[in-house]
């Protein structure tokens, strides 16, 4: 059986189709540029004439004779048709076609609009057809290397395969006058453009994955937009008060007007996290509504002034409890009276009081003969003569007189930690330049028995071999030690000696630790301290110790009880210890790797939710 013809044709552009529809081919035009260029030949212009009147017949002779060959074969089904006639079928085909590739047109433009559209700025049916670069005005192209005069300029030049015929014809143009014309010999055919997919042209630089709110987080959501109006809710509930307050905090909310949200004549505690809207009328009506509080905390009171301190005094005779942050305008005066109006005063923390001064430290521990936890942070006034004073007040449980103005020498160290060292639970030394080796050997090592948090930020006067040996004898006697060092005279009855000793309870391994910016703390000193109290650490702060090992930093991994860890400006630090890290560390939540040029946040296998901060986008391992 004989095989049909084959009038299967591929997709088509604009400008293919619409030659074709005009009968215009590379056999035509080269057979009318012959015409042209040679007269003489009647024959060849009767013919060439004919093909010039009815182009639209070549195509279906060729057709005709593809037939013809098939009725040899005795199968002429393909003949039905009367090849003079167009078929109305092939006419709306053809309209079609038109209507489809002026869509694309127009579907290509506008998805180029839009960005989505990947290729070349040219317009690739404007270019010159790939068959007319071969045709030039005397038939074939001649062979690439041999010579031929431009049709424009008249100059000789070489052939080559990038040699174009000139336009209009006759002759072939030099790569020279075909640049002049705006055409690029050497161009690439133009690559098929391709939709790109809008997921993939999306940058995402980052993402954070929120989990649903609860129930409870929507409300106090909803009753922070809404706490000017919030009294018409009623009785929230003193469970959700303290998220309110938080909340508020945020963009500081808190005003005089919806503070009376949290003001109740049973209320025994209260804490505002940002006050820094509260005005001096605020406060005094803060004390005269909650007269049976105990426990009062204002972080960014400084609106706090003189007489609202001793209204204070006055409205809340209960009070046992006071923690101010940034309290500026209360002057000494006020400080010496409030302390003797309170005088069953248990806990008293400010922070930034420029005018707290020697006379209001000795106030203090003359009036408040109950106070178990003291903490004068950024006190500008404070130097060694507070010594004295706070050495009198009975012992502590919490001492923190971090970031002085002037700070207290060894020798107060000395005194202070042999006074409180035995109850002592939190110890925060930071920034004094008097706290050394010696404090921490002699004081710290024989005195604490209970200290579970330890800060020591920016003790300059601390060296890596003192604070290594430190934390490697602290649960040792140190009468023990100096017998082995030959440090005592072992011939004079050493028993007696050690048989008049007490028996030894060594400090139990902290919880809290801090020796951030410390340059001069290195590897022997956090290795140390990680084997005297990885066992119970949960908190750490090693920030600026920049020369300290990948090793010891390695040793971090055997604090499995990390929940806290800030290693930030370690520069040795890499992706591969903090791997290990968050492995080991299984309930660690929080993470500070600012300045560590080596962490990239690659490879560590979390499984588990962690805060991170300070990765580096950029920059070389």
């Amino acid at each position: 059986m004989s095989r049909r013809g084959n009038n299967v044709r591929g997709p088509t552009s604009a400008l293919t189709e619409f030659l074709r529809e005009a009968g215009i081919n590379p056999t035509t035009i080269a057979r009318r540029v012959a015409t042209q260029n040679q007269p003489e030949n009647q024959s060849q212009d009767v013919a060439m004439a004919g093909l010039e009147e009815q182009p639209e017949e070549s195509a279906p002779r060729a057709s005709s004779g593809r037939r013809g060959r098939g009725r040899n074969t005795g199968y002429a089904s393909d003949e039905l048709d009367e090849p003079a006639e167009e078929s109305p079928v092939k006419k709306r085909k053809s309209t079609k076609g038109r209507a489809t590739a002026a869509a694309k047109v127009k579907a290509k433009k506008k998805a180029k609009d839009d960005g989505d559209y990947e290729g070349t700025s040219e317009d690739e049916y404007r270019a010159i057809s790939k068959n007319l670069w071969s045709v030039g005005g005397n038939g074939p192209k001649p062979p690439a290397g041999s010579f031929e005069t431009c049709a424009r300029c008249e100059k000789q030049f070489t052939v080559t395969k990038y040699t174009m015929a000139a336009n209009p014809p006759p002759g072939y143009l030099c790569h020279h006058c075909v640049k002049a014309s705006g055409t690029d010999p050497f161009k690439k055919p133009a690559v098929p453009r391709k939709r790109v997919n809008a997921t993939e042209t999306r940058d995402v630089v980052s993402y954070q994955e929120r989990r649903l709110p609860s129930l409870a987080a929507m409300c106090i959501e909803l009753i922070t937009r809404y706490i000017d109006d919030v009294e018409a809710l009623g009785d929230i509930g003193a469970v959700n008060m303290d998220e309110i307050a938080k909340a508020l905090s945020k963009n500081r909310g808190l005003t005089p007007q919806n503070a009376h949200l949290f003001y109740d004549v049973l209320n025994k505690k209260l804490r505002f996290y940002d006050a820094t809207n509260l005005t001096p009328d605020a406060l005094t009506t803060l004390a005269s509504l909650n007269p049976n509080l105990t426990h009062l905390h204002l972080n960014y009171c400084g609106r706090l002034t003189s007489p609202v301190l001793l209204a204070f005094s006055t409205s809340m005779p209960q009070l046992t409890s006071l923690t101010l942050l940034g309290p500026f305008l209360v002057r000494a005066e006020a400080w010496i009276g409030f302390f003797k109006a309170v005088p069953g005063l248990r806990v008293f923390k400010i922070t930034q009081s420029p005018r707290f001064d020697l006379e209001c430290m000795q106030t203090l521990a003359d009036a408040c003969k109950h106070i178990g936890e003291l903490s004068l942070r950024e006190i500008g006034l404070m130097d060694n003569e507070f010594t004295d004073p706070l050495c009198s007040l009975p012992p502590l449980k919490v001492l923190d007189l971090g970031i002085p103005g002037i700070g207290i020498d060894e020798d107060g160290w000395m005194k202070i930690i042999e006074k409180h060292g035995s109850t002592l639970e939190t110890l925060d030394a930071s920034k004094h330049e008097g706290f050394t080796d010696h404090v921490l050997q002699e004081s710290v090592r024989e005195y604490a028995r209970v200290l579970s948090e330890l800060k020591l930020d920016e003790c300059l006067s601390l060296t890596d071999e003192g604070v290594a040996q430190f934390f490697g004898n602290w649960s040792h006697p140190i009468l023990a030690l100096k017998d082995n060092d030959h440090d005592m005279d072992v011939d004079s009855e050493p028993e007696a000696s050690l048989t008049s000793l007490e028996p030894f309870t060594p400090n139990p391994p902290l919880r809290v630790l801090s020796l951030a910016r410390n340059q001069e703390l290195s590897s022997a000193t956090l290795v140390a301290a990680i084997t005297h109290s990885a066992q119970s650490l949960t908190w750490l702060s090693v920030n600026g110790l920049r020369n300290v090992s990948s090793e010891a930093l390695a040793q971090l991994k055997r604090a499995e009880e990390l929940c806290y860890l800030d290693v930030g400006w370690c520069r040795q630090l890499d992706d591969f210890v903090m791997k290990d890290v968050v492995a080991a560390c299984t309930k660690l939540n929080e993470i500070k790797v600012w300045g560590c040029s080596r962490v990239r946040g690659v490879g560590w296998g979390m499984e588990r939710a962690i805060k991170v901060h300070g990765i580096e986008p950029s920059g070389s391992m």
